[in-house]
């Protein structure tokens, strides 16, 4: 049963309320019996009054106690066993194999944390002594570190229930870092959001947190996420979604009386370049994988390959055959949701109807009503890409467009309408590639994620992970949902002056008790000064 009160606004299986809302079974196209309540303006106040006095104390926690809730989590996800995957399955479709692996993605993630914090040189230490002697001034004492911001909002995604989700890419950083956080559940997968929310709180309560360290809401709607992002207690935002609603988000952030971040990843077509040489020498290796990586996860990644740009040369046609015969191996999958689904065979046709595209490959099945994607190649010339700015825009699904340009410089024309992305990926080896200077340039500063001879589906989580882009990939290029440096989207850097040596945090007393690297006096240490 979900836990009501303390920590975690649960849901109510109360039937008088007439917005109550059910999980979705996509796969079968029905509905599991429980009823989930959208949160109401009371619970909301409450969530963000606990949220607001847990900041006072969470911030000030040792990093050893912050790591050890993050550890106790992993422990509660772990114990909820085949329960949790078993219900991510029924809310979502996808396969028992992909919610092991992400899951394991979800629990990595969070000890990943608990060791950075525990390791301490993130809060990026930087001492700067006193020199009263110094002519024609004397030079204070300044130390500067990373502090929490105070409590987050975190936006569950529809397509990544574990990882992307309650505990996920924004709410393991944020609570790792000393912040309070609150997440509104998606509705696309309720179910799994009280499990996951469960064993946050089962893990706040073992480890001695403040009540109010993190609460979760639900909405079948806008209003509960509105009234978070505008509630004055907010000092940040974390979202994965459409460019439509991450803009809306970032938009009531940027009108409150004091503006907010909002670190929105949204849309990104992910081109994919094929350059000739390498297109004659690999073409049967790049069929395949381009034809796993478009169809993964019925196309809802949103590293998703959704432009193939090549030029016209022999070896097109046979790469285009067997991409189309991988592709015709494949079996349509379930896709998260009906809206989802609806959406993304919307998107596509539309994309179909415009002139000048063809279609080459469409995936012909009865399944449809069942939410099942339609895998869908088109192909279109340079030029009429170049032309039409409806082509450039993201189909979310297993949909690819492939564009032939007549050569070089009309790809480089093609590639220079683009906008930023989460990926650009280039196949080439090294040879071919350094012939085209423009281009690599070009896809450089499009691109979070530069790839070379890779599919841009799967993201490494690691320190030299950067899963963000220029705008509209996200609202911020600096920042990244992924990895090490995800942290720096919830702190910011203060400086001490000419403090007592007593009164300083531990991360910049003079004696580094906690033994973190330092930057003290522009040369790095771990020594005390």
């Amino acid at each position: 049963m979900p836990i009501q009160g303390k920590n975690f606004i649960g849901y109510s299986l109360s039937a008088q309320n007439t917005d109550n809302f059910q999980s979705y079974v996509p796969a079968q196209h029905t509905y599991l019996p429980e009823k989930f309540h959208p949160a109401t303006p009371r619970e909301v106040e409450n969530a963000m009054q606990l949220a607001e006095r847990a900041f006072e104390e969470f911030a000030l926690l040792p990093a050893s106690r912050r790591a050890d809730f993050l550890v106790a989590i992993t422990e509660e996800i772990t114990a909820l066993g085949d329960q949790l995957l078993e219900r991510a399955q029924q809310e979502t479709g996808l396969p028992m194999g992909r919610l092991q692996g992400e899951r394991g993605r979800t629990v990595n993630q969070l000890l990943h944390f608990a060791s950075i914090i525990r390791e301490g040189s993130w809060v990026e230490a930087s001492i700067d002594t006193a020199d009263p002697d110094r002519a024609p001034l004397p030079k204070p004492d300044l130390r500067k570190m990373m502090i929490p911001i105070g409590p987050i909002v975190v936006f569950g995604s529809s397509n990544f229930p574990y990882a992307f989700s309650v505990a996920g890419v924004d709410t393991a950083p944020a609570l790792a870092a000393g912040n309070p956080v609150i997440v509104k559940a998606h509705p696309a997968h309720p179910g799994v959001s009280d499990l996951t929310a469960q064993a946050v709180v089962k893990a706040a309560r073992r480890t001695g947190m403040p009540e109010g360290v993190f609460s979760m809401l639900y909405d079948n709607g806008y209003e509960v996420g509105a009234t978070l992002v505008k509630h004055p207690v907010t000092k940040a935002v974390g979202f994965t979604g459409s460019y439509r609603g991450g803009m809306a988000l970032y938009k009531m952030a940027m009108e409150r009386e004091e503006p907010i971040p909002v670190f929105a990843e949204m849309g990104s077509v992910n081109p994919v370049v094929i350059l000739p040489e390498t297109l004659e020498r690999k073409a049967s290796e790049l069929a395949k994988s381009l034809a796993g990586s478009i169809t993964l996860g019925a196309g809802q990644f949103c590293t998703n390959p959704g432009l193939i740009m090549t030029v016209q040369s022999p070896s097109l046609d046979n790469f285009q055959e067997q991409l189309l015969a991988e592709m015709a191996q494949i079996a349509p999958a379930t896709m998260l949701t009906q809206g989802i689904c609806q959406n993304y065979h919307k998107l596509r046709d539309e994309a179909l109807q415009q002139d000048g595209v063809e279609v080459v490959y469409k995936y012909e099945s009865d399944a449809e009503g069942n939410n099942q994607a339609q895998a869908t190649i088109a192909r279109v010339e340079g030029q009429v890409f170049i032309d039409n700015p409806r082509l450039q825009e993201e189909v979310f699904g297993p949909f690819s467009l492939l564009i032939v340009c007549k050569d070089m410089e009309e790809l480089e024309a093609a590639f220079q309408k683009l906008k930023g992305q989460l990926t650009t990926s280039l196949m080439a080896d090294a040879d071919e590639a350094a012939r085209y200077p423009k281009l690599l340039r070009l896809m450089g500063s499009r691109a979070g994620r530069f790839i070379m001879n890779g599919v841009p589906t799967g993201v490494e989580v690691n320190a030299s992970m950067h899963h963000g882009g220029p705008f509209p990939a996200t609202t911020d290029s600096r920042f990244t949902s992924v990895g090490r440096h995800a942290i720096l989207r919830f702190v910011r850097p203060q400086s001490f002056q000419d403090w007592d040596e007593k009164l300083l945090p531990d991360e910049l007393k003079s004696h580094n008790p906690l033994g973190i690297w330092r930057l003290v006096n522009n040369e790095w240490t771990k020594e005390a000064i």
